[in-house]
């Protein structure tokens, strides 16, 4: 049987109105909820009045619309708008996975990569790696897979052999700004591209600019975008670049690089005990860091096998959970007055679970973990019981949450639909969606869903 070449795409039949045809019926739909509105209120007898109270109304529903639909629409970083796994309750998620619900729309057949999918408006990026040599960023369209935009650059680099079985290739999620795309390449380096052409716009090679190791695995933390900076984990530290020109603008909890450094989890900017700070997570220790300067505010050692602090820390209110391979599932608590100088970090409770991959989502007072035993499991934030566990699932999943539902990707290429229950697991729906492996992390973007398998990307209509 034949096999479509890379950077093919496949069309399947969408017959759903246009994004402009919905826009457009919402808004007729708005005004004329507006006008009714403006009659309650008084302004009979006065059609110019009435008109204007009308579109003041239309103005403010369509404000609300709009807000919630760009946060549904997109998917910008890793893990999201919000950086948590959470998405908009609206439009509210079909209840099952199964036969119609969940159509294909379209597939783009790609070289292998982990990255995420970045969803943008009108596109969709994607990175590759190909013939173990060149790192490859495309533009696609998001309404067919057609490729706007291509660039490359070289960027191979060869794992450690026990780490083989996952791959070489490409592995953090690129951020977008709106107008650029900040992609983090293998060999320790980040370029800026222009989003609508894919020109470069600058490029910082960390291990030339700080004379440091290559990082053993990659580079594998995934860009955080804050105002008009962007912080990585990469040169063997946390380091703060301008989002202009990529100059440095702090470096911070450097450590030796190479295989026992470089990290591989990713930061967030989160308020503890009323201080914006980033929660970065190395090798060997959780840190909140001061924005501004770089400076450490408080670290706490968290215990793990080789370093194999992975996931994604989570904050709970003025507390962060994390979890370790070879550790424990641990929250700790922050606190300090905004204008100390530095804050205190205790533990609050620590149970025997062990994470390893995958970052979970919060919903109810309860964080939903999958596991490196492979089970899932619901744990009581407030007092680190553990309220159920699975059997074995795959190795990793990749979690979205909307209200008390989680769509979760299995890296075997199984979609399930779950119910978050503190009570018991209950499993709405599974379905097998790919029969490539499924380490990309999911997207959901409005009532589309996108899901990068190892050799390409499909993008699916989800409705009832």
């Amino acid at each position: 049987m034949s096999r479509e070449p890379v950077g093919a795409v496949r069309a399947v039949d969408d017959r759903r109105p246009s994004l402009r045809k919905r826009t457009l019926q919402r808004a007729r739909s708005l005004f004329r909820r507006g006008f009714a509105i403006a009659s309650l209120c008084g302004a009979k007898g006065d059609i110019g009045g009435l008109a204007l109270l009308g579109l003041a109304v239309l103005i403010t529903c369509m404000s609300d619309s709009v807000r919630a639909a760009d946060s549904a629409a997109i998917w910008p970083q890793w893990r999201g708008s919000s950086r948590d796994g959470q998405v908009p309750t609206q439009p509210a998620w079909p209840s099952k996975l199964s036969g119609s619900s969940l159509t294909a729309k379209w597939r783009a057949e790609l070289g292998p990569s982990y990255s995420g999918p970045i969803v943008a408006a009108d596109r969709v990026f994607v990175t590759e790696s190909r013939g173990k040599k060149t790192e490859v960023v495309q533009a696609l369209a998001r309404s067919d897979g057609n490729v706007l935009w291509s660039t490359e650059w070289d960027g191979a680099l060869s794992v450690p052999f026990f780490a083989w079985e996952n791959g070489d290739w490409i592995r953090a999620t690129p951020a977008y700004d709106g107008q650029s795309l900040y992609v983090a390449g293998m060999r320790d380096v980040l370029v800026k591209l222009e989003a609508e052409t894919g020109n470069t716009q600058w490029r910082v090679d960390f291990v030339e600019r700080f004379k440091t190791s290559l990082p053993a695995f990659g580079f594998v933390s995934s860009p955080l975008l804050d105002g008009d900076a962007v912080v990585v984990q990469a040169g063997a530290a946390c380091v703060k670049l301008k989002r202009d020109d990529g100059q440095t603008l702090w470096r911070s909890l450097a450590d030796e690089g190479g295989m026992m450094g470089s990290a591989f989890s990713s930061p967030i900017k989160t308020t503890l005990a009323g201080r914006e700070q980033y929660v970065v997570q190395t090798r060997d220790k959780l840190c909140g860091v001061e924005p501004t300067s770089g400076r450490e505010l408080w670290s706490q050692k968290i215990e793990a096998f080789r370093g194999m602090n992975i996931l994604t820390p989570v904050p709970v209110g003025d507390a962060i959970f994390t979890s370790s391979y070879g550790g424990r599932s641990w929250l700790y608590a922050v606190s300090g007055s905004p204008t100390d100088s530095a804050q205190t970090v205790r533990e609050q409770w620590q149970n025997k679970t062990q994470g390893y991959m995958s970052t979970p989502v919060v919903i109810g007072g309860h964080v939903y973990l999958h596991l490196r035993n492979q089970r899932f499991t619901c744990i009581e934030l407030a007092t680190g019981k553990e309220r159920w566990i699975t059997q074995p699932f795959g190795k990793y999943w990749s979690l979205v949450a909307q209200g008390d539902r989680i769509l979760a990707l299995d890296e075997r290429g199984e979609l399930l639909l779950i119910k978050a229950n503190p009570e018991k697991f209950e499993l709405l729906d599974q379905r097998k969606i790919s029969e490539q492996p499924t380490w990309a992390h999911l997207a959901v973007c409005g009532d589309e869903v996108f899901v990068r398998d190892l050799k390409g990307l499909t993008v699916y209509r989800w409705s009832e």
